[in-house]
């Protein structure tokens, strides 16, 4: 069909250019079909009438004459008829050029200029009525010079008709065009129907598995089973080459599952489960952490139907489960299993607090927090990891399973199912930022990372920068061959394909965090803070954690006071922050400078109880958050180091009614995908200050346009994108994997 539209476009434009060139010499050629009948149906009109007029003259019979002239003009295309005398008679001498005539005739039309009028280039006159014809016939007499019977005719009619004539013409070609392109995209639809019922046949073996006597023939069948492989193999190669142009759902993903990967069942190995169980006052309560890792993957959950492996750390979380540590989530219609790995509290300190908080993610952000690393620590990460292996065997019974390993809390993992299921393929993926080589280097045990991470088949990164830095770290730090040109690690004789993989949310988002309506939303909250209607809000919400930038995002608000005292007891954020790892010290210590800092800059700034931050350090339900965002005029993510930050992205995905203004740090991995925000440096409190006023001033008009933009890249880069890429790329990858050792099989 691309390629039959690519013939019919430029046939019908060249047929229009055509046409329009042709209209021209069509009108010219009319023209002088219609001036050469003119002047023989003059010629006969002067031989009907010079015998009649020849007499008069010899009489001298003027009135004669005019009756014989006015006679002619009642042919309703004669304009008018004159008569000029003979050159040498005295009469025309005495009356100058004028003719003796009837009708209306043209004055410039003159006796003494009749030479000129019966030369052909001057025989249409052009004048802005109408066009005329002029033509002359002589009246011989008796001896001497002859009168000259002059016949105008009125040609308009020759414009109407040249004008119809240029209608048809420019029809019949686009009518032909059309003709042409219909035919043309018929017979290329019928040769591809025709070729690819063709080459089916062929796959089925009805052609090359048949004889004469239409018996199969079985010494053909290798051959057709290596075919048939051969072409799936390149109609999958050709769907992943296709990925980018797919409209992703939870649909599509099933249909992924269903057909390319024949249903087989998703591992995702996660340290944060997606539903907590809590006892709260003697009743067991289903809660939805505060995770941008969660937020993810759920949705893609839910659409595979696999199973979920992660730390059960709610405090009635082994109420719930069966005897295999299992429970069927969600709670209201349950699609997937959630298996809960359970952790001492010595192994939690040692594994989650300690190596990977403590350790990685203060080494992997850039957010001058030095890294504190213990060997004890180590051993205890890798004891766990140890225990998820063990957990992912459990879990399948299949030589070649599907895992997906997310996050930092599991590097030494892949590694460890390799070496059990060496035909497995591992997708894991880092959703916290890679630094560069150097920094990287100040891990004790980086070699051990490297070596488990270079387990994976595909090692997946937010952004190109992360994945630079990992192939940069790999090529520094241990001996492994580098393919720069297809981004590739060779180790140990395996490849890990190092890929960047934008992450996402949901689209749409689930319509229970659409229920209540903007308007409703934005005055709830207003009224639940003791806030007038009028009252302009910002909102953040982050767990409460030191690479967040919250402290910068109260000195902005507080900087934006400053400058613009307008905006005192108009202007209020609220900061949701949920709390996170409050066992280690230096959350503690963060906990209590963001406190500080917000009371400080309320004491300062307070206006009639309207404070210019309102702190709410607890858990809030995806409800309950989304609540907020549709009540704000403006969210601020001022993060001093992120992976991706699906804060904003949710806000973004909240804001059907494409008002509000996301402003935004550019040291998120989403200020790259969405340059419509108010991008800014969370360092800089002067930069933030003018950002927010300038939020907050924005038009209604500008607001929808950027808003516009930003949710058109969500609803096409959504989170069932980021796992089917992944998934697609997965088996495109098993299925080159397949092909050498079936070529060997049947190598002789």
């Amino acid at each position: 069909m691309k390629l039959a539209l690519r013939f019919v476009v430029p046939l019908l434009v060249a047929l229009t250019l055509f046409a329009y060139a042709l209209v021209p010499v069509v009108d010219r050629l009319t023209e002088r079909w219609f001036v050469r009948d003119l002047d023989l149906r003059s010629q006969l009109v002067a031989t009907s009438v010079r015998e009649s007029l020849r007499r008069g003259l010899l009489r001298g019979d003027t009135a004669g004459v005019h009756a014989l002239l006015t006679q002619l003009t009642e042919d309703e295309r004669l304009f008018a008829v004159g008569l000029c005398p003979a050159a040498d008679a005295p009469d025309r001498a005495s009356s100058g050029a004028a003719p003796i005539s009837t009708g209306t005739f043209p004055t410039d039309i003159r006796c003494d200029a009749l030479g000129a009028v019966t030369d052909p280039d001057s025989a249409l006159l052009r004048r802005a009525s109408g066009a005329l014809h002029v033509s002359t016939a002589p009246i011989s007499t008796d001896g001497g010079a002859s009168p000259t019977l002059v016949m105008v005719h009125d040609v308009s009619y020759i414009e109407r008709r040249s004008a119809e004539s240029r209608r048809y013409l420019l029809w019949l070609f686009l009518g032909l065009g059309v003709t042409i392109s219909a035919i043309t995209v018929l017979i290329a639809q019928l040769s591809w129907r025709g070729w690819v019922q063709s080459m089916r046949a062929m796959l089925r073996g009805e052609r090359l598995l048949r004889t004469d006597d239409h018996a199969t023939d079985p010494t053909l069948s290798p051959v057709m089973h290596d075919l048939r492989s051969l072409i799936r193999d390149m109609e999958a190669a050709h769907h992943a080459r296709d990925g980018s142009q797919t409209t992703w759902t939870s649909e599509t993903l099933r249909a992924l599952l269903r057909n390319e990967l024949r249903g087989q069942e998703v591992i995702v190995v996660a340290n944060r489960e997606p539903y907590l169980h809590e006892r709260v006052d003697g009743t067991v309560r289903v809660q939805r952490p505060a995770s941008g890792l969660v937020t993810a993957l759920e949705p893609i959950m839910r659409a595979c139907s696999g199973t979920w492996i992660a730390h059960g750390s709610g405090s009635a979380d082994r109420e719930v489960v069966d005897r295999h540590d299992r429970v069927q989530v969600p709670p209201d219609a349950p699609s997937y299993t959630l298996r809960r790995v359970w952790l001492t509290e010595q192994e939690e300190l040692g594994y989650y607090y300690g190596f990977a908080n403590e350790g990685l993610w203060p080494l992997c952000h850039i957010a001058h927090m030095r890294p504190t690393f213990r060997r004890a620590d180590f051993e205890t990460y890798r004891l766990v990891n140890r225990r998820f292996a063990d957990a992912v065997l459990a879990e399948t019974d299949s030589p070649n399973p599907i895992v997906l390993v997310q996050d930092y809390h599991f590097a030494l993992l892949p590694r460890m199912i390799r070496e059990a299921r060496p035909a497995a393929t591992v997708i894991t993926f880092w959703h916290i930022p890679w630094p560069n080589p150097e920094a990287f280097a100040i891990c004790p045990w980086r070699a051990e990372l490297l070596d488990g991470l270079l387990g994976s088949s595909i090692l997946g990164f937010h952004t190109q920068s992360h994945c630079n830095n990992f192939v940069d770290t790999v090529d520094r730090l241990i001996e492994a061959r580098v393919d720069r040109e297809q981004f590739a690690v060779t180790y140990k004789g395996e490849a890990t394909s190092v890929k960047r993989y934008p992450i996402s949310i949901e689209w749409p988002p689930a319509p229970a965090l659409l229920a209540r309506p903007v308007a409703e939303s934005r005055a709830a909250v207003r009224e639940r803070e003791g806030l007038p209607a009028d009252h302009a809000l910002g909102i953040g919400v982050d767990r409460l954690d030191y690479t967040k930038g919250i402290e910068e995002r109260f000195r902005a608000v507080e900087r934006l006071l400053e400058l613009q005292p307008s905006w005192v007891g108009r202007f209020s954020f609220i900061q949701i922050a949920a709390p996170s790892r409050s066992s280690i010290p230096e959350y503690q210590a963060y906990d209590a400078r963001v406190r500080a800092l917000a009371e400080g800059i309320n004491a300062r700034f307070d206006h009639g109880g309207r404070p210019p931050i309102i702190l709410k350090v607890e858990h809030h339900e995806p409800p309950s958050v989304y609540e907020h965002y549709r009540a704000a005029d403006l969210c601020f993510v001022s993060s001093l180091h992120d992976g991706m930050n699906l804060v904003a992205k949710e806000f973004v995905a909240s804001r059907e009614d494409e008002q509000g203004v996301l402003v935004l740090s550019r040291f998120t991995g989403a200020a790259k995908e969405m340059p419509e925000a108010l991008v800014v440096n969370p360092y800089d409190a002067d930069e933030c200050a003018t950002a927010l006023d300038m939020a907050l001033r924005m038009p209604r008009e500008e607001q929808r346009d950027r808003m516009r933009l930003m949710r058109s890249l969500l609803r096409d880069f959504n989170v069932y994108r980021w796992a089917g890429l992944m998934l697609m790329d997965a088996y495109g990858m098993r299925k080159r994997e397949r092909i050498p050792a079936r070529t060997a099989d049947a190598t002789p």
